[in-house]
């Protein structure tokens, strides 16, 4: 019998450094311009030349790669099948916590992935249109518990992931707006005919163990690939602090704001109000809902200071 070494620890994933993974790209060619890399950050991160070549163009070969392999597997079962049936969308999941960088993550995956050669159809879809409305939310009590399993529209979520895989030529997803902090009524994305699709959200990891109705599915489980964006909390926080701070002056100076109360805040004032939200909302969900579903993602990329990915984590097959 053989027995374990237990000084050697067991891992499901293969860990590169930031200089390792930048050496796996075959090309060093940048293929955005400053101006889309401008489009792709946001208020408090931008994304460099050096970052996308180091990090997101070997990410972008790489899912390039299994959505080649997942094109021949089908064209495959088709002729194994003897039917012809439609290839359905190549779903991308990107998870991770408020502020970590994910939506930022996951513009610059879609930018990407439209050069690929095929030219595909890219959408990114984001869970945020997905949470109740502010009136079922404070209905229910749970306007603090905002971003939390509860505050999603699961059903939904899973209704639309359905049609996705399903082969629908079109859907409709309901829309969110962080200006006015709720849901846009009568305002919907359009989803027509995708040969990728992004779903972006820190809850799309998640098991949904509170939801008895739909028990047995979980929003991963329509991914074809999954990426969690992880980061120290201390860095985080930082960054959720600054990005608060800069909205502070920015879009909270607009009435229609749903912070605009808070625009005259001091800048102490400020800095406490916002580690006061961290520490009783988003530091509880990050703990509890968000970071235990890392190590269900296919890749975990690694930030440090600066908004920088240090280490990436890419599972084994």
């Amino acid at each position: 019998m053989t027995t374990l070494n237990k000084s050697v620890p067991l891992s499901a994933y293969t860990p590169f450094t930031r200089a390792e993974w930048a050496k796996l790209s075959k090309t060093s060619t940048a293929i955005l311009s400053p101006s889309e890399l401008a489009q792709v950050g946001s208020i408090n991160e931008t994304i460099s030349a050096e970052e996308v070549s180091d990090i997101y163009l070997p990410l972008s070969q790489l899912l390039f790669m299994h959505m080649t392999k997942s094109v021949q597997l089908h064209k495959s079962v088709n002729s194994f099948l003897q039917k012809e049936t439609k290839k359905v969308p190549f779903v991308i999941g990107v998870a991770g916590s408020v502020s970590v960088g994910k939506s930022t993550t996951a513009r610059l995956i879609q930018a990407l992935c439209s050069q690929w050669p095929n030219s595909p159809k890219v959408d990114l879809v984001t869970t945020d249109g997905f949470l109740y409305p502010n009136s079922v939310l404070e209905e229910r009590g749970l306007m603090k518990r905002k971003g939390f399993p509860e505050s999603y529209d699961i059903e939904r979520l899973i209704r639309f992931l359905y049609e996705l895989k399903s082969g629908s030529a079109y859907m409709e997803v309901p829309m969110y707006s962080h200006l006015t902090y709720d849901i846009l009524q009568n305002e919907v994305q359009h989803i027509i005919e995708p040969d990728v699709v992004i779903v972006e959200g820190i809850n799309v990891l998640q098991v949904n163990k509170k939801n008895r109705k739909i028990p047995h599915v979980f929003v991963s489980d329509f991914f074809d690939f999954s990426i969690f964006v992880d980061a120290e909390e201390d860095d985080i926080l930082t960054w959720y602090i600054e990005r608060f701070k800069l909205l502070q002056k920015t879009a909270f100076q607009q009435p229609e704001s749903f912070f605009h109360r808070y625009r005259h805040l001091s800048d102490s004032e400020a800095h406490d109000f916002a580690r006061d939200i961290w520490t009783t909302i988003n530091g509880i969900n990050l703990e509890k809902n968000i970071r235990p579903t890392r190590h269900r993602a296919d890749l975990i990329l690694k930030k440090g200071k600066h908004h920088k990915v240090e280490e990436v984590h890419l599972k084994k097959m």
